[in-house]
């Protein structure tokens, strides 16, 4: 058989014209029970260090409450706003503090955004990726609600334990 350089320019392009596979998929990383309760009580712990009561909530990265724990004594809209710090850092993929900053500082259209923009909520980051966060509310100020919420996120630093 003798191959000539048409035939071998044609072969060329036809390989050329089937389409490279596309990845369509990829894998993620998530936030499952047992590490937003791992997290959750790492926040827990800090709170009773300082005897205060809180509203612990933990969101998957879509913002959907995964677990929710309220310590006593707490107000009961510290639910509601725990959860809603913690929604807002894990759709923005930040820290709550940085949004309430820039609100101060002039940035009010911020206030017309679905959020709740209070020091409090802290991004769950794992490998590089965020797969959710925390919010924390009813702790004595929002500089320990902060602080909370940090302990917390510190309880996942360097795990794989919050994938599945």
């Amino acid at each position: 058989m003798r191959v000539t350089l048409w035939s071998l320019l044609v072969l060329a392009a036809s390989a050329a014209a089937v389409p490279a596979q596309a990845q369509v998929t990829q894998t993620k990383k998530v936030i499952t029970l047992e590490g937003a309760k791992t997290v959750a009580a790492a926040a827990a712990a800090e709170a009773k260090k300082g005897n205060e009561g809180a509203s612990i909530a933990v969101v998957d990265d879509g913002g959907n409450l995964v677990y929710l724990e309220r310590i006593q004594p707490t107000f009961a809209m510290g639910a509601t706003i725990s959860t809603e710090k913690a929604r807002t850092a894990a759709l923005f993929q930040k820290p709550t503090k940085i949004l309430e900053d820039a609100i101060v500082g002039g940035r009010t259209p911020l206030l017309n955004a679905w959020s709740a923009p209070l020091n409090g909520g802290e991004p769950i980051v794992v490998e590089g990726q965020v797969v959710g966060a925390i919010g924390v509310s009813g702790a004595s100020s929002a500089a320990r609600d902060a602080v909370i919420a940090t302990a917390g996120v510190a309880a996942l630093r360097g795990q794989t334990s919050a994938t599945r």
